[in-house]
């Protein structure tokens, strides 16, 4: 059995001539599901922000082309990481000399990674001050499911059925980000996954691209609000185009090889939601599709994107994936691979320096229209005036912003309520749950129950690692003050640093907490038992060929509930999970993910009846 989060219909959904076609029969069997879903699609629209362009910026674009010299156009398109904290390899030699000298000199459009008032407010005000045309820089972070104060991830979140809830998850992420001076988030992701051994199928909706267009426009219009020169505001980037979540074999970067149907039907629609919920960029993806990379896809980029779809913003790279297409085989060397993307219409090159270094020479010299490049960075620079920094650099730079709203009383409050309601209860034999509070003994077993790190998941933005709210803390504040609460771990799920996948391995050898894990169920009224993933064994670069439950988990269950079969199984992870026996035996089994800040508050909550499971 696998444990699944998201019960959808499974029937064809086709979308052509730019409706949503959904066969009667479902319609019939799901309306209950739907129609929310259908409500939230037809009020996106009129909720969308307003249109980046507008005939007084285009004026003041054309005014600063005018004034550009070749070099500066090129910095535009150029995006650096932080070397102090890079989210991929940096092929730069990266020192801050050096740095701050491409940014006075205007060859730097765009940083990631850096993050905090005084450190986006020094660097802004290098560009802005230092520079010939004092042109700002737009600062990106990843802020995927939170930013200090962390929400479920995506996958779980989906679960609610609830594109109100993403919304809310994404519009508290964007005001704690933007307090801290960052401009614009890598997400939402989008990508339909059906494959559940590719790591990063954590941060999507699952696998039906009909809930995947709802929740990929309630994320955009959480995220950019209703107006992009708001300072709680961040510009969303719609993630990744396309076709990711279909790598072969679930195994991160690989090929894609699909029909130009299941592009269409499947693949698409969250993209062009978020497009019309008015994101403002879209980043193209690693992956090749039958043979050609995303990057370098004109039929995705120009063909789609901005012909069909007529999308104005600007599209980024993900992370050196302009370089990459030469391992793909694609182009000859680094400066081909330029030529390629920008003629595709790739806008920005993240951390390739393949714009950096070539595209001034290839407009030089004919191979790219000086026509080309203007278009390019016309879409920069449109999205930079869409957040108002050419009026005010500084809007995100607000220190007493920064100190009030970072894990705010009211965002934790919202994170524990989202929680609960991604919870999914997968079987409830003998209606063990509700648990009653006032019970004379609970035994909490499992390393993941006491597990302060894990509960944040993976991508989590800026939460602190173990500041998440455990199973077991969760567990003792809920329960009255005559509940005896004993915890064992039983076994540890990895041994080793698991914060670097390489050094990390599961535990297949250590039974030595097995006796006080059985002596504590054997005194227990009934045994709350974690088992699943921790935060590293999903995400990128964590794809697993084997996602059962990995070590002794299957063992640890067995001898526990031989010695009390009231069982309550919290799983938790970043994926659907293969339980084996555990599906057959356990009375209840609850679905909880990776649920962020609050994570054991909210699941309390559900097992003691204070809340719903989904």
């Amino acid at each position: 059995m696998v444990a699944l989060g998201l019960f959808v219909a499974k029937a064809p959904v086709s979308v052509t001539h730019h409706r949503l076609h959904i066969p009667r029969s479902i319609m019939r069997r799901t309306a209950f599901r739907i129609l929310p879903l259908f409500l939230v699609l037809a009020s996106s629209i009129a909720a969308a922000p307003a249109p980046l362009v507008d005939p007084a910026t285009e004026e003041r674009i054309d005014a600063l082309l005018a004034q550009m010299t070749l070099a500066e156009k090129v910095g535009q398109l150029h995006q650096l990481s932080s070397f102090f904290d890079p989210t991929g390899p940096v092929l730069e030699a990266s020192n801050e000399a050096a740095l701050f000298e491409k940014i006075r000199n205007g060859r730097v459009g765009s940083l990631l990674n850096v993050r905090g008032v005084d450190a986006v407010r020094r660097l802004q005000q290098l560009a802005v001050d230092g520079s010939r045309l004092h042109i700002p820089l737009l600062f990106g972070y990843d802020v995927v499911h939170g930013y200090r104060t962390i929400f479920p991830l995506p996958l779980g979140e989906a679960a609610s059925w609830n594109p109100a809830a993403a919304e809310r998850s994404a519009r508290i992420a964007a005001t704690e980000a933007a307090a801290t001076g960052i401009d614009w988030t890598f997400a939402p992701m989008v990508d339909i996954c059906r494959d559940a051994r590719w790591g990063r199928i954590m941060e999507g909706a699952g696998e039906d691209p009909f809930l995947g267009a709802a929740f990929a426009a309630a994320r955009v219009r959480g995220f950019q609000g209703t107006d992009l020169r708001a300072a709680d505001s961040v510009a969303a980037c719609v993630k990744h185009f396309a076709a990711y979540g279909f790598a072969e074999a679930g195994r991160d970067y690989n090929t894609v090889d699909l029909s130009q149907a299941t592009l269409h039907d499947v693949v698409l629609p969250p993209f062009r939601a978020a497009i019309e919920a008015g994101a403002a960029t879209v980043m193209t993806s690693f992956n090749e599709i039958a043979g050609l990379p995303s990057v370098a896809s004109t039929q995705l980029q120009r063909e789609i994107l901005k012909g069909e779809w007529r999308f104005p913003g600007f599209v980024v790279s993900d992370w050196g994936a302009i370089r990459e297409t030469l391992p793909h085989g694609f182009a000859a060397d680094l400066r081909h691979a330029a030529q390629l993307s920008i003629l595709s219409g790739n806008d920005m090159d993240m951390e390739s320096s393949a714009y950096d270094r070539h595209l001034a020479g290839l407009v030089t010299d004919g191979t790219v229209p000086p026509a080309v490049l203007d278009e390019a960075v016309r879409r920069v620079l449109r999205v930079k005036f869409a957040l108002g920094l050419f009026d005010d650099p500084y809007r995100r730079c607000d220190p007493a912003r920064e100190r009030r709203l970072l894990e705010a009383p009211e965002h934790l409050a919202a994170a524990r309520e989202i929680a609960s309601e991604s919870i999914v209860l997968l079987k409830n034999s003998g209606a063990l749950l509700p648990l009653d509070p006032q019970v004379r003994r609970i035994a909490v077993i499992g390393a993941l129950a006491a597990d302060k790190d894990s509960p944040l998941g993976n991508w989590r933005g800026e939460g602190r690692r173990d500041s998440a709210i455990s199973l077991l803390e969760g567990i003792r504040a809920a329960v009255g003050p005559r509940t005896v609460v004993d915890y064992a771990e039983g076994a540890a799920v990895t041994i080793g640093d698991r914060f670097a996948a390489k050094d990390s391995q599961f535990n297949t050898t250590d039974r030595s907490g097995f006796r006080a894990a059985v002596a504590a169920a054997r005194r227990a009224d009934v045994v709350v038992l974690a088992l699943g993933e921790d935060a590293w064994q999903t995400g990128e670069g964590r794809s697993q060929t084997d996602i059962g439950l990995k070590g002794l988990q299957q063992e640890l269950f067995a001898a526990v509930a031989a010695a009390n079969p009231r069982v309550v199984v919290v799983l938790m992870g970043g994926r659907p999970l293969v339980l084996g026996p555990v599906a057959e035996r356990a009375p209840v089994i609850l679905e909880t993910w990776h649920l962020g800040s609050q994570a054991g508050h909210a699941i309390a909550d559900v097992l003691f009846g204070k809340r719903n499971p989904s």
